[in-house]
């Protein structure tokens, strides 16, 4: 996944890996649109939704760990490892304080002054260049947005039929490479879960690929791909053994891959205890295990690793762990995280110029 955008922007003539589909490795302009939680297993499963996109050609790829929105997407633009770009969860611990990257917000409020966007990433997005980013307009003044996407040329949509109408002008203004961003089936999945919602929302999703495909120029062609798919979880809401508890000063991550971090001195006990209670649903590992293994990538630095809790429990089992410092403005269905086939393949599919 990380590779997309370092092989997109690559010099004029340049082979591009074997991996991106021969339709967008030939093309002179290419859209790279990210479908927010179109994982790949839940698209085959529902492919007469979805005529447009499971006729393109391409196929799965992998997502990073953990299986989540602010921590993908800023892989995609910076074409770096979680371990590198340190935006490691949806909740992370910097600065004494457990943020919130999708809000930038602690249990303090707003932390855009106290935790600033651009030293908590530091890395340029999109290798440096000026990309034109096409996504909502609302988004485009986000903290989150000035972490992962800062140095761009936003072009927001107010309408979701407003987002073609942008891609094509794009294109015919001559631009290389258009970033663009949907994030309804993510909204959808995880408000309603799988069913009839989800299920018009894929048909719209089709639509709109269908729609930019019919703005691309001759020479032009449509990358799609997503940062993680889905995981039904319904109700099913664990809450930590209160022998794991009591080892616990604070929670981050989200709910299939809560980190917990241990009070001083207790961090062995925590991993003993995590372990006997919850290995018969999750993989339960402390954090120098997950580095060693390579989950976020094969370098970590020490700032980075900071940011990370003492114990992970990452569930596979359709189960989410529960902290009551997570939550939002209703349950969530359909959830997100782990390291399951469910959650960690998506697509990465090429149409051209028709």
């Amino acid at each position: 996944m990380r590779g997309i955008v370092p092989a997109l922007l690559a010099p004029r003539g340049a082979t591009r890996p074997a991996w991106i589909p021969a339709a967008a490795a030939s093309a002179h302009q290419v859209v790279l649109l990210v479908l927010d939680g179109l994982g790949w297993e839940q698209l085959n499963d529902r492919a007469e939704l979805a005529p447009t996109l499971c006729g393109l050609s391409g196929g799965p790829i992998t997502t990073v760990a953990p299986s989540t929105t602010g921590t993908a997407l800023t892989s995609i633009t910076t074409g770096l490892t979680p371990g590198e770009h340190g935006i490691v969860g949806y909740r992370m611990e910097i600065a004494g304080e457990v943020l919130n990257v999708l809000r930038w917000h602690t249990s303090a409020g707003d932390a855009r002054r106290r935790i600033e966007p651009a030293t908590t990433q530091p890395f340029e997005p999109f290798l440096g260049e000026r990309v034109p980013m096409v996504s909502k307009a609302e988004l485009e003044s986000s903290a989150f947005t000035a972490a992962h996407l800062r140095g761009g040329l936003p072009r927001g949509y107010r309408t979701t039929s407003g987002l073609a109408v942008v891609v094509g002008e794009l294109l015919r203004a001559r631009e290389r490479f258009v970033y663009a961003y949907y994030d309804g089936i993510d909204k959808v999945a995880h408000e309603r879960g799988f069913g009839p919602f989800y299920d018009a929302e894929l048909r719209t999703v089709d639509r709109i690929v269908a729609d930019v495909i019919a703005e691309l120029p001759p020479g032009a062609a449509l990358l799609v791909t997503a940062d993680h798919g889905q995981v039904h979880v319904g109700d099913r809401i664990v809450h930590p053994h209160s022998d794991v508890l009591r080892h616990v000063r604070a929670q981050s991550g989200e709910g299939r891959f809560r980190w917990l971090h241990a009070k001083p001195g207790a961090a062995a006990d925590l991993l003993a205890a995590a372990t006997e209670h919850h290995s018969d649903t999750s993989w339960v590992h402390s954090r120098a295990q997950l580095i060693e293994q390579g989950w976020f990538g094969p370098v970590v630095s020490p700032p980075v690793a900071a940011r990370y809790g003492d114990v992970a429990l990452v569930p596979h089992a359709p189960i989410s762990f529960h902290d009551p410092d997570d939550s939002g403005p209703f349950p969530l269905v359909c959830r997100h995280g782990s390291l399951t086939s469910a959650e960690m393949l998506v697509p990465l599919l090429a149409a051209a110029a028709k």
